[in-house]
Protein backbone atom coordinates (compact mmCIF):
# COMPACT_ATOMS: atom_id res chain seq x y z
CA UNK A 1 0.00 0.00 0.00
CA UNK A 2 1.02 3.39 -0.88
CA UNK A 3 0.33 5.23 2.02
CA UNK A 4 2.39 8.43 1.09
CA UNK A 5 0.34 8.73 -1.95
CA UNK A 6 -2.79 8.34 -0.25
CA UNK A 7 -2.09 11.19 2.18
CA UNK A 8 -1.35 13.47 -0.65
CA UNK A 9 -4.08 12.64 -2.09
CA UNK A 10 -6.62 13.17 1.07
CA UNK A 11 -4.49 16.78 2.11
CA UNK A 12 -5.15 18.05 -1.81
CA UNK A 13 -9.02 17.10 -1.89
CA UNK A 14 -9.61 18.43 1.84
CA UNK A 15 -7.26 21.13 2.87
CA UNK A 16 -6.24 20.31 6.31
CA UNK A 17 -7.37 16.47 7.54
CA UNK A 18 -6.95 17.74 10.87
CA UNK A 19 -9.53 19.98 10.90
CA UNK A 20 -12.73 18.64 9.45
CA UNK A 21 -15.02 21.37 10.50
CA UNK A 22 -13.69 23.79 7.98
CA UNK A 23 -15.44 23.13 4.65
CA UNK A 24 -14.15 21.97 1.40
CA UNK A 25 -11.99 23.72 -0.65
CA UNK A 26 -14.86 26.52 -1.95
CA UNK A 27 -15.24 29.96 -4.04
CA UNK A 28 -14.53 32.77 -1.77
CA UNK A 29 -18.37 34.26 -2.39
CA UNK A 30 -19.28 30.52 -0.98
CA UNK A 31 -16.65 31.85 2.11
CA UNK A 32 -17.92 34.79 2.68
CA UNK A 33 -21.53 33.26 2.34
CA UNK A 34 -20.94 30.81 5.56
CA UNK A 35 -19.39 33.67 7.29
CA UNK A 36 -21.92 36.21 6.96
CA UNK A 37 -24.73 33.26 7.84
CA UNK A 38 -22.58 32.30 10.90
CA UNK A 39 -22.35 36.25 11.81
CA UNK A 40 -25.76 36.68 11.42
CA UNK A 41 -26.86 33.63 13.33
CA UNK A 42 -24.94 34.45 16.36
CA UNK A 43 -26.57 38.33 16.26
CA UNK A 44 -30.06 36.58 16.41
CA UNK A 45 -28.99 34.26 19.49
CA UNK A 46 -27.56 37.11 21.18
CA UNK A 47 -30.56 39.68 20.65
CA UNK A 48 -32.53 36.68 21.77
CA UNK A 49 -30.85 36.47 24.54
CA UNK A 50 -30.68 39.95 25.56
CA UNK A 51 -34.43 40.00 25.46
CA UNK A 52 -34.63 37.46 27.26
CA UNK A 53 -32.49 38.64 30.01
CA UNK A 54 -34.28 42.52 29.63
CA UNK A 55 -37.83 40.25 29.76
CA UNK A 56 -36.67 38.94 33.01
CA UNK A 57 -35.48 42.44 34.63
CA UNK A 58 -38.81 43.87 33.66
CA UNK A 59 -40.56 41.26 35.42
CA UNK A 60 -38.30 41.81 38.50
CA UNK A 61 -38.38 45.31 38.47
CA UNK A 62 -42.43 45.26 38.20
CA UNK A 63 -42.30 42.42 40.60
CA UNK A 64 -40.58 44.14 43.19
CA UNK A 65 -42.98 47.20 42.70
CA UNK A 66 -46.08 45.30 43.36
CA UNK A 67 -44.52 43.73 46.33
CA UNK A 68 -43.92 47.45 47.62
CA UNK A 69 -47.24 48.58 46.42
CA UNK A 70 -49.23 45.43 48.71
CA UNK A 71 -46.98 46.48 51.86
CA UNK A 72 -47.33 50.38 51.86
CA UNK A 73 -50.67 50.97 50.64
CA UNK A 74 -53.28 48.36 51.09
CA UNK A 75 -51.77 45.91 53.52
CA UNK A 76 -51.16 48.66 56.32
CA UNK A 77 -53.55 51.17 57.63
CA UNK A 78 -53.56 54.35 54.93
CA UNK A 79 -54.94 56.82 57.24
CA UNK A 80 -56.98 56.96 60.56
CA UNK A 81 -59.91 55.08 60.46
CA UNK A 82 -59.12 53.51 57.43
CA UNK A 83 -58.99 49.38 57.18
CA UNK A 84 -55.79 47.43 55.72
CA UNK A 85 -56.36 44.52 53.51
CA UNK A 86 -56.33 41.29 55.77
CA UNK A 87 -57.35 38.83 53.05
CA UNK A 88 -54.17 36.96 52.36
CA UNK A 89 -55.61 35.99 48.79
CA UNK A 90 -56.67 39.14 47.81
CA UNK A 91 -52.93 40.42 48.55
CA UNK A 92 -51.25 37.75 46.90
CA UNK A 93 -53.83 38.32 43.67
CA UNK A 94 -52.53 42.25 44.09
CA UNK A 95 -49.23 41.36 44.23
CA UNK A 96 -49.05 38.93 40.98
CA UNK A 97 -51.78 40.89 38.79
CA UNK A 98 -49.78 43.49 36.28
CA UNK A 99 -51.27 46.09 36.78
CA UNK A 100 -48.78 48.13 34.45
CA UNK A 101 -50.59 45.86 31.57
CA UNK A 102 -53.84 47.73 32.06
CA UNK A 103 -52.80 51.47 32.01
CA UNK A 104 -51.31 53.47 29.03
CA UNK A 105 -47.81 53.02 27.49
CA UNK A 106 -47.43 56.53 28.78
CA UNK A 107 -48.61 55.83 32.14
CA UNK A 108 -46.78 52.36 33.01
CA UNK A 109 -44.32 54.19 35.17
CA UNK A 110 -47.19 55.50 37.22
CA UNK A 111 -48.82 52.17 36.91
CA UNK A 112 -48.09 50.94 40.60
CA UNK A 113 -48.57 55.17 42.36
CA UNK A 114 -51.04 54.94 45.22
CA UNK A 115 -53.76 57.14 42.55
CA UNK A 116 -55.98 56.09 40.01
CA UNK A 117 -55.05 56.51 36.26
CA UNK A 118 -56.99 57.33 33.02
CA UNK A 119 -57.46 55.25 30.39
CA UNK A 120 -59.37 57.09 27.73
CA UNK A 121 -62.82 57.71 27.05
CA UNK A 122 -63.10 60.05 30.52
CA UNK A 123 -62.52 56.84 32.28
CA UNK A 124 -60.20 55.52 35.12
CA UNK A 125 -58.33 52.59 37.06
CA UNK A 126 -58.79 53.09 40.34
CA UNK A 127 -56.33 53.37 42.74
CA UNK A 128 -54.78 50.27 44.05
CA UNK A 129 -56.21 49.65 47.47
CA UNK A 130 -59.80 50.72 45.97
CA UNK A 131 -59.13 47.90 44.28
CA UNK A 132 -57.99 45.79 46.51
CA UNK A 133 -60.34 46.97 49.59
CA UNK A 134 -63.49 46.08 46.83
CA UNK A 135 -62.86 42.61 46.20
CA UNK A 136 -61.71 41.72 50.24
CA UNK A 137 -65.54 42.94 50.53
CA UNK A 138 -66.73 40.60 48.56
CA UNK A 139 -65.43 37.84 50.36
CA UNK A 140 -64.74 35.79 47.07
CA UNK A 141 -64.77 32.09 47.19
CA UNK A 142 -63.02 29.48 44.62
CA UNK A 143 -66.68 28.79 43.50
CA UNK A 144 -68.22 32.11 43.19
CA UNK A 145 -69.47 33.89 40.01
CA UNK A 146 -68.94 37.56 40.24
CA UNK A 147 -70.72 40.19 38.16
CA UNK A 148 -68.53 42.88 37.56
CA UNK A 149 -70.13 46.37 36.21
CA UNK A 150 -67.82 48.62 34.31
CA UNK A 151 -64.76 46.75 32.92
CA UNK A 152 -62.95 49.35 32.23
CA UNK A 153 -59.36 48.41 31.56
CA UNK A 154 -60.19 44.95 32.90
CA UNK A 155 -57.59 45.46 35.68
CA UNK A 156 -60.39 44.83 38.41
CA UNK A 157 -61.10 41.48 36.80
CA UNK A 158 -58.27 40.05 36.53
CA UNK A 159 -57.55 40.67 40.16
CA UNK A 160 -60.64 38.52 40.95
CA UNK A 161 -60.10 35.94 39.14
CA UNK A 162 -58.10 33.25 40.59
CA UNK A 163 -60.48 34.18 43.48
CA UNK A 164 -63.52 32.97 41.90
CA UNK A 165 -64.90 30.51 39.23
CA UNK A 166 -66.00 32.81 37.19
CA UNK A 167 -65.93 36.55 36.33
CA UNK A 168 -69.02 38.27 34.06
CA UNK A 169 -68.24 41.81 33.44
CA UNK A 170 -69.57 44.39 31.27
CA UNK A 171 -68.53 47.57 29.96
CA UNK A 172 -70.75 50.19 28.07
CA UNK A 173 -67.87 51.84 25.74
CA UNK A 174 -67.53 49.83 23.24
CA UNK A 175 -63.67 50.60 22.41
CA UNK A 176 -62.74 50.19 26.11
CA UNK A 177 -64.98 46.79 26.41
CA UNK A 178 -63.24 45.00 23.55
CA UNK A 179 -59.72 46.59 24.28
CA UNK A 180 -60.28 45.14 27.74
CA UNK A 181 -61.16 41.63 26.06
CA UNK A 182 -58.34 41.10 24.11
CA UNK A 183 -55.77 42.30 26.66
CA UNK A 184 -57.64 39.68 28.84
CA UNK A 185 -57.42 37.04 26.65
CA UNK A 186 -53.68 37.91 25.53
CA UNK A 187 -52.80 37.77 29.77
CA UNK A 188 -54.24 34.31 29.61
CA UNK A 189 -57.07 34.94 31.50
CA UNK A 190 -59.85 32.27 31.05
CA UNK A 191 -62.26 32.77 33.83
CA UNK A 192 -63.58 36.64 32.38
CA UNK A 193 -66.12 36.92 29.98
CA UNK A 194 -66.84 40.65 29.40
CA UNK A 195 -69.53 41.87 27.25
CA UNK A 196 -70.40 45.12 25.93
CA UNK A 197 -73.62 46.69 27.46
CA UNK A 198 -75.07 49.02 29.68
CA UNK A 199 -74.45 47.48 33.50
CA UNK A 200 -77.44 49.17 35.15
CA UNK A 201 -79.33 45.63 34.10
CA UNK A 202 -76.80 43.15 34.74
CA UNK A 203 -76.69 40.26 33.32
CA UNK A 204 -79.42 38.16 33.76
CA UNK A 205 -78.98 35.09 31.24
CA UNK A 206 -75.87 34.72 33.44
CA UNK A 207 -77.18 35.17 36.90
CA UNK A 208 -78.11 35.30 39.75
CA UNK A 209 -74.08 35.73 40.85
CA UNK A 210 -72.63 35.19 44.43
CA UNK A 211 -71.51 38.96 44.42
CA UNK A 212 -71.51 42.07 42.53
CA UNK A 213 -68.88 44.75 42.11
CA UNK A 214 -69.94 47.83 40.70
CA UNK A 215 -66.73 50.22 39.65
CA UNK A 216 -68.91 53.77 38.78
CA UNK A 217 -70.63 55.75 40.98
CA UNK A 218 -74.71 55.47 40.56
CA UNK A 219 -77.00 58.17 42.46
CA UNK A 220 -79.22 54.99 43.96
CA UNK A 221 -78.36 50.79 43.76
CA UNK A 222 -79.85 49.54 40.74
CA UNK A 223 -83.11 47.12 41.31
CA UNK A 224 -81.60 44.82 38.61
CA UNK A 225 -78.35 43.85 40.15
CA UNK A 226 -80.17 43.95 43.10
CA UNK A 227 -82.89 41.24 41.45
CA UNK A 228 -79.38 39.08 40.15
CA UNK A 229 -77.85 39.00 43.43
CA UNK A 230 -78.09 35.64 45.47
CA UNK A 231 -79.87 35.05 48.86
CA UNK A 232 -76.86 35.48 50.74
CA UNK A 233 -75.09 37.90 48.04
CA UNK A 234 -72.98 40.82 48.58
CA UNK A 235 -72.79 43.82 46.36
CA UNK A 236 -70.04 46.38 46.42
CA UNK A 237 -71.20 49.58 44.82
CA UNK A 238 -70.06 53.68 45.21
CA UNK A 239 -73.67 55.62 45.46
CA UNK A 240 -73.48 59.32 44.91
CA UNK A 241 -73.94 62.11 42.40
CA UNK A 242 -70.83 63.30 40.57
CA UNK A 243 -68.94 66.28 41.74
CA UNK A 244 -70.49 65.43 45.01
CA UNK A 245 -69.46 63.48 48.15
CA UNK A 246 -69.93 59.61 47.26
CA UNK A 247 -70.26 56.72 49.55
CA UNK A 248 -68.86 53.24 49.11
CA UNK A 249 -71.47 50.83 50.07
CA UNK A 250 -72.05 46.99 50.91
CA UNK A 251 -75.00 45.40 50.62
CA UNK A 252 -76.16 42.44 51.44
CA UNK A 253 -79.25 40.16 50.76
CA UNK A 254 -81.35 37.74 52.88
CA UNK A 255 -83.72 35.61 52.00
CA UNK A 256 -87.00 37.30 51.79
CA UNK A 257 -86.59 38.42 48.61
CA UNK A 258 -85.12 41.85 46.54
CA UNK A 259 -86.16 44.17 49.60
CA UNK A 260 -84.54 42.42 52.44
CA UNK A 261 -81.40 44.24 51.96
CA UNK A 262 -78.88 45.27 54.83
CA UNK A 263 -76.96 48.21 53.74
CA UNK A 264 -74.01 49.54 55.19
CA UNK A 265 -71.87 52.95 54.52
CA UNK A 266 -67.97 52.72 54.18
CA UNK A 267 -66.14 55.43 53.49
CA UNK A 268 -66.20 58.23 50.91
CA UNK A 269 -65.04 57.58 47.62
CA UNK A 270 -64.70 59.23 44.12
CA UNK A 271 -65.38 57.50 41.20
CA UNK A 272 -66.52 58.47 36.94
CA UNK A 273 -70.41 57.89 37.38
CA UNK A 274 -71.97 55.09 36.05
CA UNK A 275 -73.36 55.70 32.40
CA UNK A 276 -76.43 54.42 30.84
CA UNK A 277 -79.05 54.18 33.91
CA UNK A 278 -82.31 55.96 33.52
CA UNK A 279 -82.57 59.49 34.86
CA UNK A 280 -84.29 60.34 37.65
CA UNK A 281 -87.40 62.37 37.06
Amino acid sequence: MNVGASSHRLTTRWGNPMNPRWPPICSSEESRGNICFRVLLFKCFALGVAGLLLAQKDNDTYSKQREEMVRTQISTLRWSGSQAVRDSRVLDSMSKTPRHRFVPAELVAYAYEDRPLPIGYGQTISQPYIVAKMTELLEPKGEHRVLEIGTGSGYQAAVLSPLVAQVYSIEIIEPLGTAARRRLETLGYKNIEVRVGDGYFGWPEKGPFDSIIVTAAANHIPPPLVEQLKPGGRMVIPVGNPFQTQVLMLVTKGSKGPHDLQVWNLMPVAFVPLVGEPKAK
